[in-house]
């Protein structure tokens, strides 16, 4: 039988027949006894008056119908009176064992009586509310009804002590929930038969049960009802199913007991995965707590049963989970879990719990997951030093994502903190002032927290550190590497690294040591003791001087030792840390890693853009790499996201001028790349750096001066550039500077410092300017009449171009995917791109030659030809082409006669009427 209206009886026919059967044995004068046990709202109440109306149909039994209330349940014999109001001497109170049989006794003589002229039907719902004397005496009949025309009927709650019914005169049944194919077709009765999601829900979120399907069931037919979701907000009318019948119709143990599973199974999924079917139902104990499991693995009503509970009651159950996972040594996540929805955790082992909690996530690389327990931690009731470092903790995995919300933290820390303590926490605001763009503000943080201390060596490390975040401003640079000067003749050897990391970096900037003078400094020092407040910004500065002297693997050996892997971010908080970031990204750079610089360093510039960290140098790197990539796009957003430097003279925003100046000039804007060269330059200056080891602003404006018509002044910034290289003594800066040498010298001259560049270079890690280098000194051979030998340079090259297009191998890549706005295909690279534009400007230079001939002048013969052309007499062609007099009179002799000409004053018009085209050194190279 399938009733829609009335769904609480679907599938109760096996009970309705039960019933039917024992009410013939019942008239029969064969007295029975039915129970039927079932959870609130199954229906076991619709049961029992439907059987009451059948069974009394037509006057065939005389029906006695009570509903018991815990109000009256604590009155002895309460329950009887109404069912036998008319029998006399029912007592008021409990009363001794025997004389309570003699009572029992007259009530089932007094029962016979008035059942001998009609069978008589008790039907007592809710019988586990009856008092106890009541159901005594219910027990006693049923022993004694087997030669009585009575039937008794009785439902319980499931759960509920049990009677003590005799088991030969009756039977008690457990009314199951509707099976998952009864509750389908009652949801296609009511119109959902064609929303395979309705469907699914209904037999999730009701679990069975009618009272609940029937409010889910009003809620989907609701006009332009919105799909109902995990939170449930779309079904009002099932949560209020869901809320009344905790409040007021599960005994105090069952809602506590329901509360526990909405606040427990989200972390337990493999019971919401219990099968729907009526036979796994089947299996659930009389309690209803295998059913109530099912039901509270969905979060629908899961988020209804929290909505209705007193905050004061969830607090005390989730503290009550809490402490018994805790006790029996479950994982701090999950016991942090529970204390997250515990407002103001007051007890030691709830804020341990948090932290040990934040510190897992921390290890796994779950930042966002470590905020909320450290914060919830602080709530509590902490002791000031531990309250301080807890919020310097927050405040370091808060600073990328909101840069004030983490300064704010970090001077809350400081204000919290002991003397010892604010020694330790003023470099971390420094720190994050820093990368918040206020390093002057940074360097008075320290200078106070400086002045405040007694102790000598927190006075040092602080000025130390003040010392590193003094290179983001100029006015400030001077004054500290002087400071440092001092430090280092007096420091302990713990310290003194840094002091010496930070004068190297100054003085080989400013042009005063070579790169092999720097590592005899830097190296053994790597292997001292180092103080460990000092240890990352010493790291940072070492690894910065390794780097300048194209030792890449050295300096990212030391950046990984302080830096985690990607995606996780490092922490801003310490300075060190930064300059180690920016290391790990420009030796990327450097060593044509373009596809690993932009994995790395992505997900830290996400995480920071629109916070209020821009990290200028990192972005620098990243754009210069998009750029390397062919992804010109990509490269121009990731600057524009940076925004305006302001009046900051921080090395960083130098690095910026040279990456915008280098993509201008990637572009073919000579102007504006020679613009931001010069700003590049002026910056560096007012720093006292001169040297090319950092931004070799020099000899981009070279290249930009020559290919706007200005040799001269070219010229001039690149052998400045290059007497400054000399010093330094590095293949990759010398390299460099000779090839802006040869690009200003206009002449064949250009040749000799091309062949050294590429010579010096070759067996450096410079891949960029080998490739560069190898360009250029192909088209210079071309151009010098050389095109075998050109042509095999340029195809060297776009070999190379292509290799540093190619991704990492997975054993050597992480994860993280390599994203830019506008994707690169391999081959469209920077480099690959003027390699490719050189090749083919070399094979329309050969046709060239060929239709100015006859198909018959060499490009021997052609070189020659030009430079008479020029004026140029046999003496000076000689010196030129470094060729014998005789070869240049012969190849001339071979021109004349190809040409069908007899003097150089013929050349011009016999040329020009051919079409020839001749192309000089610098036309070549553009």
């Amino acid at each position: 039988m399938l009733r829609v209206a009335g769904n609480s009886l679907v599938e109760r026919d096996d009970a309705r027949a039960g019933a039917a059967a024992a009410g013939a044995c019942a008239r029969a004068g064969r007295g029975r006894w039915l129970l039927w046990g079932a959870l609130p709202g199954m229906g076991r109440t619709a049961l029992l008056d439907e059987a009451v109306r059948r069974e009394t149909a037509g006057g065939s039994m005389e029906a006695v119908h009570l509903r018991c209330s815990p109000e009256e349940s604590r009155f002895p014999f309460a329950a009887v009176r109404q069912l036998l109001p008319e029998a006399d001497a029912v007592p008021f109170a409990e009363q001794p064992a025997a004389d309570e049989q003699r009572t029992f006794h007259r009530l089932l003589a007094h029962l016979a009586r008035r059942a001998a002229d009609r069978p008589v039907l008790l039907a007592v719902d809710d019988v586990h509310l009856a008092d106890g004397a009541s159901r005594r005496w219910i027990g006693y009949l049923t022993r004694r009804l087997g030669n009585l025309p009575v039937l008794l009927l009785l439902t319980e709650r499931s759960g509920s002590r049990p009677l003590a019914l005799h088991e030969s005169t009756g039977t008690a049944t457990t009314l199951e929930p509707l099976s998952a194919p009864a509750v389908l077709r009652l949801a296609r009765a009511h119109g959902h038969a064609a929303d395979a999601g309705a469907l699914d829900l209904c037999v999730r979120a009701s679990a069975g049960h009618p009272v609940l399907l029937h409010a889910l069931l009003r809620d989907l037919a609701a006009p332009a009802a919105p799909a109902p979701t995990a939170a449930g907000r779309a079904v009002p009318h099932y949560r209020t199913a869901i809320g009344d019948w905790l409040t007021s119709r599960a005994d105090p143990l069952s809602r506590q007991a329901c509360l526990t599973l909405s606040i427990t199974a989200g972390s337990a999924p493999q019971q919401a995965d219990r099968d729907d079917t009526r036979d796994d139902t089947r299996d659930e104990t009389r309690d209803g707590t295998a059913w109530a499991v099912r039901l509270f693995a969905e979060p629908l009503a899961r988020e209804a049963a929290l909505a209705v509970a007193d905050p004061a009651e969830l607090r005390s159950l989730r503290t009550g989970i809490a402490r018994r996972l805790d006790e029996h040594g479950a994982p701090a996540r999950l016991v942090a879990a529970h204390l997250l929805h515990v407002e103001g955790p007051d007890e030691e082992w709830m804020i341990q719990s948090l932290e040990d909690a934040a510190e897992d996530a921390l290890q796994a690389g779950r930042t966002a997951d470590a905020v909320p327990l450290l914060r919830h931690a602080l709530t509590g009731p902490l002791a000031p030093d531990r309250r301080a470092a807890l919020t310097l903790r927050l405040g370091a995995l808060e600073l990328p994502h909101s840069a004030d919300a983490g300064i704010r933290r970090l001077r809350a820390a400081l204000e919290l903190a002991g003397d010892e303590e604010r020694a330790a926490i003023a470099p971390a605001l420094g720190a994050a002032l820093v990368a918040r763009g206020r390093p002057t503000t940074a360097i008075g943080v320290l200078h106070r927290e400086s002045a405040a201390t007694d102790c000598g060596e927190l006075v040092r490390v602080l000025q130390s550190v003040a010392a590193l975040i003094a290179s983001h401003d100029a006015a400030e640079w001077r004054g500290a590497v002087a400071a440092m000067r001092d430090l280092a003749a007096s420091a302990p050897p713990a310290l003194e690294p840094l002091a010496c990391g930070l004068i190297t970096e100054y003085e080989a900037g400013a042009g005063q040591l070579s790169a092999a003078e720097v590592l005899e400094r830097i190296r053994p020092r790597l292997s001292a003791p180092v103080h460990p407040a000092i240890r990352t910004a010493w790291l940072g500065s070492a690894a910065t001087l390794l780097q300048w002297a194209d030792r890449l693997d050295e300096a990212r050996a030391l950046a990984d030792t302080c830096l985690p892997a990607a995606p996780a971010l490092p922490d801003l908080t310490d300075i060190g840390r930064q300059c180690l970031v920016s290391i790990r990204a420009e030796a990327a750079l450097m060593a044509g890693a373009f596809h690993r610089l932009v994995r790395e360093n992505t997900p830290l510039l996400d995480a920071c853009t629109g916070h209020g960290i821009r990290m200028p140098h990192v972005a620098s790197m990243v754009a210069l790499a998009h750029c390397e990539l062919g992804r010109p796009g990509a490269a121009r957003q990731v600057l524009h996201s940076l925004g305006e430097q302001g009046a900051s003279s921080s090395w960083e925003w130098n690095e910026v001028r040279y990456a915008r100046a280098q993509l201008h000039a990637a572009e073919g804007n000579w102007q504006a790349s020679l613009a931001d060269h010069l700003a590049c330059g002026s910056g560096q200056h007012a720093r006292d750096f001169v040297s090319p080891v950092a931004t070799p602003w020099r000899s981009g404006a070279a290249l930009a001066l020559a290919r706007l018509g200005n040799p001269a002044r070219a010229r001039e910034l690149a052998e400045e550039e290059l007497g400054h290289a000399r010093v330094w003594g590095t293949p990759r800066t010398v390299g460099r500077a000779l090839r802006a040498c040869a690009a200003a010298s206009g002449s064949l001259a250009g040749l000799e410092l091309l062949e050294e560049a590429v010579s010096l270079l070759r067996p450096a890690r410079a891949p960029v300017e080998l490739v560069e280098a190898l360009i250029d000194l192909g088209r210079a051979r071309i151009a010098g009449g050389n095109s075998r030998k050109g042509r095999d340079l340029l195809d060297e090259a776009h070999a190379l171009a292509l290799r540093l297009l190619q991704p990492e191998t997975p054993a050597t890549a992480d994860a993280t995917t390599d994203t830019g706005t506008d994707t690169a295909a391999a081959g469209t690279g920077r480099l690959v791109r003027a390699a490719q534009d050189a090749l083919r400007a070399a094979s329309a230079r050969r046709t060239r030659a060929a239709t100015a001939g006859g198909a018959a002048l060499t490009d021997a013969e052609l070189r020659i030809v030009r430079l008479a052309v020029r004026g140029e007499t046999n003496e000076q062609i000689c010196a030129a082409l470094h060729l014998a007099r005789r070869t240049v009179e012969t190849h001339l002799t071979h021109a004349y006669r190809k040409l069908g000409v007899t003097r150089r004053t013929q050349l011009t018009s016999r040329l020009a009427g051919n079409g020839a085209v001749f192309v000089d050194f610098h036309d070549a190279r553009a």
